[in-house]
């Protein structure tokens, strides 16, 4: 299996995403910092693996903390999980997995721990939810199998497998999990303009997994569809709003719209923890903008010319009404998502 990121003794170990598929490299963020960094410049990516290292930078910075009292602990502790939460403003998983980190924090603190007896449940907590990722997505693998139909043809936007999570990966998780039951699958890739996930993460995660997967231009979708090649679409979330609206990687709304009117199935695979109850609709998700250069530039090599305006929002909002079902551990959620997410969320 992919190792996406790792807690060691040293620090926060992750494979740097950006230099897929040519280098596999592992570099060590040794404190919370340099982890905030691998957040922010695109080190890790995918809402469930930035969740896992978002709480490991927590639990990296928290055992770090030098300081004289309680108080001087918890002023650097809250400053840690700002800075962490200020990396990425879209993925809802980032802030979860901060937020569950406080939670344990301020109970551990009520029973009376020892500073360095809260550390230590601190890095134990980051590192259960790590494994607990990899259990959640192997059960969405399982839940949206079933859905595939054997010898079908998927499409997949971005990257939603091992390496946008802990492990084994959402939407890739669910083609790995048909596979695994025996299915013949291929998969059609987006290249995913413009920082490329798909065509350098997600057909390398698939070519070394030995499954087909066929290379294509984002504006080769609707053709595949059009011409009969596609089966299906499978895609990952940073964000879902509480009416079924998914916020993913730019594109995914296109995607969908092409979908729609080619009466193929439009499939989101995603964890509980991506669901957002507390944002209405797909309007009140934050959109991230990312630097011009990742439009302007491909590894260092100018494309445009100087000068001219650049827009480069990394995700797009998908409206409930093209999203045929979600997929997550507990289920499969169809519409009326207000009713059906809210009942996954609440465990029934």
């Amino acid at each position: 299996m992919i190792k996406t990121l790792e807690w060691t003794d040293e620090g926060v170990v992750m494979i740097d995403q950006r230099l897929l598929p040519t280098e596999e490299v592992y570099p060590i963020f040794k404190t919370y910092e340099e982890v905030a960094y691998a957040i922010k410049e695109m080190v890790v990516r995918g809402a469930p693996a930035i969740g896992v290292a978002a709480a490991m930078g927590v639990a990296l910075g928290a055992r770090n903390i030098t300081a004289k009292d309680a108080a001087q602990f918890e002023q650097q502790f809250q400053l840690i999980c700002e800075v962490l939460a200020g990396t990425r403003p879209t993925a809802v998983n980032l802030f979860w997995a901060i937020e569950r980190m406080k939670t344990l924090y301020e109970k551990l603190k009520s029973e009376g721990l020892s500073l360095a007896e809260i550390c230590v449940r601190l890095i134990e907590e980051a590192k259960h939810m790590h494994e607990e990722d990899v259990s959640i997505n192997k059960a969405m693998g399982t839940n949206g199998a079933t859905l595939i139909p054997d010898g079908a043809t998927v499409l997949t936007h971005c990257n939603a497998g091992a390496l946008a999570t802990a492990g084994y990966g959402t939407a890739l998780g669910v083609i790995r999990a048909a596979v695994e039951a025996g299915k013949k699958v291929a998969v059609y890739a987006d290249e995913t303009r413009p920082f490329l996930q798909g065509a350098r993460l997600t057909a390398w995660e698939l070519h070394k997994d030995n499954i087909p997967v066929t290379l294509i231009t984002d504006n080769m979708a609707g053709h595949f569809m059009k011409a009969g090649k596609l089966d299906c679409v499978v895609v990952g979330a940073d964000r879902i709003a509480a009416n079924g609206d998914v916020a993913n990687k730019i594109g995914t709304y296109s995607v969908a719209v092409l979908a729609k009117e080619n009466n193929i199935p439009f499939y989101v695979a995603a964890p509980i923890s991506t669901i957002d109850l507390n944002t209405k609709t797909g309007d009140d998700i934050p959109i991230e903008e990312r630097p011009q250069t990742e439009v302007t530039h491909v590894k260092g090599t100018q494309l445009s010319p100087e000068g001219i305006t650049i827009a480069n929002p990394a995700f797009d909002v998908t409206p409930n009404r093209y999203v045929t079902a979600i997929i997550t551990e507990r289920g499969v959620a169809r519409a009326p998502y207000t009713e059906s997410l809210q009942a996954l969320v609440q465990g029934a």
